[in-house]
Parts: structure tokens; sequence; C-alpha cells
């Protein structure tokens, strides 16, 4: 968790990373919410999700966006 906290480009595997090291600290949800500016909700999230997943946990988990509108055969 240090290592990966300290060499992380993507923003949002950092910040799951120091929630977790946080927590590791015995830093309680509230003092996490107040020092890294996140919901409490987001911090239970990160946790529990760690908890059942590991380090897979800390990866976002990017969606495709919205779909299609105009298909293909329409646009040729």
């Amino acid at each position: 968790l240090q290592r990966i906290s300290r060499t992380a480009k993507d923003p949002v595997k950092l910040r799951r990373a120091i929630v977790v090291l946080m927590s590791a600290q015995g830093q309680t949800v509230k003092d996490i919410n107040t020092l890294m500016q996140v919901g409490q909700d987001y911090v239970r999230e990160v946790i529990h999700a760690f908890n059942e997943r590991g380090f897979d946990a800390l990866d976002p988990k990017w969606s495709g966006g919205r779909p299609k509108t105009i298909t293909d055969e329409v646009r040729e």
C-alpha cells in the first residue's frame, strides 16, 4: 500500500490506496473523511471492497460511457 501510494499515476487508485492505508494505521472513518475530503460512505465502500477483493479493489472500473445513438449503417 505504501508503494502504491508513492508511485500510483492514476489519481483514483492513489486516493483509494491512501484511504486503505490510513484505515490500516488506525484512523477512524471520520478522520479519513476530514483529511481526504471525501464522503464517509466512500471511505466505507473502499475499505469494505478492499477487505473483500484485496488489491483489485484499488483499480478503477471505468465503464464504456454512453451507448451509440447513431449506428454505423445510418452514418454511412
